[in-house]
């Protein structure tokens, strides 16, 4: 019984043993692989490249390098018209509402025109009372110049002696009062006429017609709102003349706004179509800047300066919309069939070792804006490559114009193909 006792023990403590062993094996697995992958990601980081461990390094390419400046701005109509009352009142219709097509002098709204009717009433009653007058001034005139002559004919026939000089220089004033009389009343006949063709005239204004073919943006009017025209016209309704054609409007910065002209071609960006690009080109740039107007001299000085470019932009389609924000794209030059080489490649310095870096240039005192200030156009620079026995060879070039990430080279060694070295390998590290 014992030995029996004894050999179940073993093989209990056999299995068990043999069902831990797999778990043991795994973990060994698990961590193989990982160290396994570590070795291969280090190679394939630092243990393999054109040039060795020792540099960073970046093909020369072969091509045009075109400069661009970026702006931001928004759409607008070509043509946009705010229309306003030119008459006080209450508005009795309104006729169309936002997006609606609408043709020049059609109707948009009525303003309630009962207290211009009066006014028109008593307008006319007070033109025919001017002219009653001009009828009674005018005959008045006539008696008194009828008198006048009847007492110059019988101081002829009586060879001067009567009437009295008196009554004769009566008479003749009499004549001259009466036809200043018809040409006051002439005079109120005008004034009247004038004020009821005002009158007539605000009737007319208080039909609201649309001055331009096109299409409604905004509406800021209610039926039975009240409207005041005092100083400042209210504007009731927001008119764009077309949208099939669109104006991008942007601000240029003071550091750009040399580099753009008339005619030029650009491309720009709406959030609503994300990776579409729409074609554009300017069509004016402003001479003054945004703030112009600007009176203190403390608070100009504070703000950045910017000039307004105007970029025409074709929109048949109708996807653009009004307001919508978009990023321009200017391009402003090319430089053409050229070598290009990576700006950090002209910042490099091996004098400095680790230290020199790609983003900082030979001193790194200079910060990344003073850094690039050094590489102008016509400037010599110094770049490097290496060479078959992996020591660097110095190839002087003259840069040209740079997009700030490339710069545009010549150079009598420097070649299309060739790697130039951009930084050390322990500085990537």
């Amino acid at each position: 019984m014992s030995q029996d006792a004894t050999s179940e023990s073993d093989l209990q403590t056999y299995l068990e043993s043999e069902t831990r062993k797999p778990i043991w094996q795994q973990r060994k697995v698990l961590i193989g692989i990982a160290i396994a992958a570590l070795a291969l990601l280090a190679f394939l980081l630092w243990g393999r490249g054109d040039n060795g461990a020792q540099y960073i390094t970046h093909e020369v390419e072969q091509g045009s390098l075109d400069i661009s400046v970026t702006a931001t701005g928004n759409l607008r109509p070509t043509n946009q018209v705010e229309v306003g009352s030119e008459v006080s009142g209450r508005i009795d219709e309104v006729l169309v509402d936002v997006n609606d097509s609408v043709t020049r002098g059609q109707v948009l709204a009525r303003i309630n025109t009962d207290t211009i009717d009066d006014q028109i009433t008593q307008g006319q009653a007070n033109l025919n009372a001017t002219r009653a007058a001009v009828t009674q001034a005018d005959a008045t005139l006539d008696v008194d110049r009828a008198q006048l002559e009847r007492l110059r004919e019988v101081h002829r026939l009586s060879g001067g002696k009567v009437p009295a000089k008196a009554e004769m220089e009566q008479a003749e004033g009499a004549v001259r009062r009466s036809e200043a009389a018809l040409a006051s009343a002439r005079a109120n006949v005008t004034a009247a006429q004038a004020a009821l063709d005002s009158f007539v005239t605000n009737r007319d204004r208080a039909v609201i017609r649309a001055p331009v073919t096109g299409v409604v943006l905004a509406r800021q009017v209610e039926p039975g709102q009240t409207v005041v025209a005092s100083f400042n016209t209210p504007t009731l309704f927001v008119l764009a003349e077309s949208l099939a054609v669109m104006q991008l409007r942007v601000d240029l910065d003071e550091a750009d706004v040399g580099q753009v002209e008339y005619g030029q071609e650009a491309t720009f960006t709406v959030d609503a179509y994300p990776g579409e690009r729409f074609p554009a080109k300017v069509a004016r740039v402003d001479l003054a800047a945004g703030n112009i107007a600007e009176t203190s001299e403390t608070t100009a000085a504070s703000e950045v300066v910017s000039y307004e470019a105007r970029l025409t932009v074709d929109n048949a389609d109708g996807r653009l919309r009004p307001g919508m924000t978009g990023t321009a794209s200017i391009a402003t030059e090319s430089t053409g069939t050229a070598l290009l080489v990576p700006n950090s490649a002209l910042r490099y310095s091996p004098d400095q070792g680790e230290d020199s870096g790609a983003m900082f240039g030979p001193n790194r005192n200079f910060g990344p804006e003073q850094a690039e200030a050094t590489i102008g156009v016509g400037s010599r620079q110094t770049v490097y490559v290496v060479g078959d026995d992996d020591e660097l060879r110095a190839i002087e070039v003259t840069t040209g114009r740079s997009n700030g990430l490339r710069t545009a080279v010549t150079s009598d060694e420097l070649q299309a193909g060739m790697n130039v070295v951009t930084g050390d390998r322990a500085d990537a590290q």
